[in-house]
């Protein structure tokens, strides 16, 4: 039996997939501190860097915190956890090292934004990283939507050129990882001489790269470099457009438009009946509404430069309930900060919901709650086996 060489040319069956093996990826999200009382019940931001309901978002890093929910979400059947990114909260490598190092099979998909490392070292922590964890890693790539966040780091490039920039950085990085001899490179952002790693990832033929964005320019660089691209909860009609818009551009860019994946994120509220989700998800709102009174400016996002944000608005304005069961109230109370909109019922018609969502194409969920460490565990009870299920009868009998 061949062993894996720990310089990422075992055979592929040798190393564990983080999107897991039966045609779904359930990933989840962790923080790396606890939220407040005042913010239990309610929590819009697990990593921080956005609105927190009730209190702002505490400073430090909470190691034992961490490993709690990362252990719950593998205790629970996740395939992966996300750990967020912004200017001012802890680095997602380091949490996702550490957490990756206190558990076996859970997949760890860190939010990456390009411009503030090389990109040849960059590719290089990665695969270091996926060596480490025995191919658990993946990047989310974060291009960025808010000018004054961008600056706080130092970064001045506008909207379109900070997509120019991640098409060049996802180049070099993708080089890295493949090309087996130094090489040069002279672009609009970087230049490197004789560019060349020993370190190589163990997936093959890299590390995935997920990519989030709306814009034009986001999608045009989403056809060329990800591996999978991630849509914030719309209605069905607009994700099924949306989809076809991205496998469009993927054909044009050269590339199968059978190789790009697509993930959909949004926040469950359960209850044992449907009257109940619905009291529960009036709750929630009214704390969050509570919290971000005189914060945000109705109508207007929290990241003014976020397409994505502006959509999730304008599909709120549209009206509180879209297919069903997609609520968009807390997406307008909290000016779109993020994955902010609901999927609202009992367990299985949430999983229903989502399993339409798979019918149109999407194979991964990025789902958390807002009550994040219980309801992880709660959605491994009541509704992650309901999805798996439906996704394995589907496989069956395909729809």
């Amino acid at each position: 039996m061949d062993q894996p060489n720990g310089n990422g040319t075992a055979p592929e069956w040798a190393v564990p997939s983080v999107y897991g093996r039966d045609g779904i990826t359930i990933i989840g999200m962790i923080g790396v501190v606890r939220e407040s009382d005042a913010n239990r019940g309610a929590t819009l931001s697990l990593f921080g860097g956005g609105i927190n309901p009730g209190a702002e978002v505490p400073s430090g890093v909470d190691p034992d915190y961490i490993l709690d929910f990362a252990r719950t979400h593998e205790a629970a059947g996740f395939d992966m956890v996300l750990t967020g990114y912004s200017s001012s909260t802890p680095d997602g490598f380091e949490v996702a090292g550490y957490a990756a190092a206190h558990t076996t099979r859970l997949g760890y998909l860190i939010a990456h934004r390009p411009g503030f490392v090389a990109p040849t070292l960059a590719a290089r922590k990665a695969a270091t990283l996926d060596q480490l964890t025995n191919g658990r890693i993946a990047l989310h790539i974060i291009t960025g939507g808010n000018d004054v966040e961008q600056r706080q780091d130092g970064d001045w490039l506008g909207h379109d050129a900070r997509y120019r920039r991640t098409d060049e950085y996802l180049d070099v990085m993708r080089r890295i990882w493949t090309e087996h001899e130094p090489f040069d490179h002279e672009g609009e952002f970087y230049k490197f001489q004789d560019a060349y790693s020993q370190a190589r990832c163990r997936q093959h033929p890299h590390v995935p790269l997920f990519f989030g964005g709306a814009s034009d320019i986001a999608l045009e660089v989403a056809s060329r470099r990800a591996d999978l691209f991630a849509l914030w909860g719309e209605p069905r009609a607009s994700i099924a457009q949306r989809i076809a818009d991205v496998r469009n551009r993927v054909a044009a860019a050269g590339r199968d438009p059978a190789e790009m994946r697509f993930s959909l994120s949004a926040r469950p509220i359960l209850a044992p009946t449907e009257e109940q989700a619905w009291e529960r998800a009036e709750q929630i709102l009214a704390r969050v509404e509570q919290a971000t009174a005189g914060r945000i400016t109705p109508g207007v996002p929290t990241r003014p430069q976020s397409e994505g944000a502006w959509r999730l608005l304008r599909f709120a304005a549209e009206g509180n309930v879209h297919d069903e069961r997609l609520w968009m109230p807390i997406a307008a109370a909290s000016g779109a900060s993020g994955s902010t909109t609901c999927l609202v019922g009992t367990p299985q018609q949430v999983a229903d919901s989502l399993l339409a969502y798979y019918d149109l194409g999407c194979t991964a969920f990025i789902i958390r709650g807002f009550d994040p460490l219980a309801d992880a565990a709660e959605y491994g009870r009541e509704l992650i086996p309901l999805v798996r299920e439906g996704v394995a009868k589907r496989r069956r009998q395909p729809v």
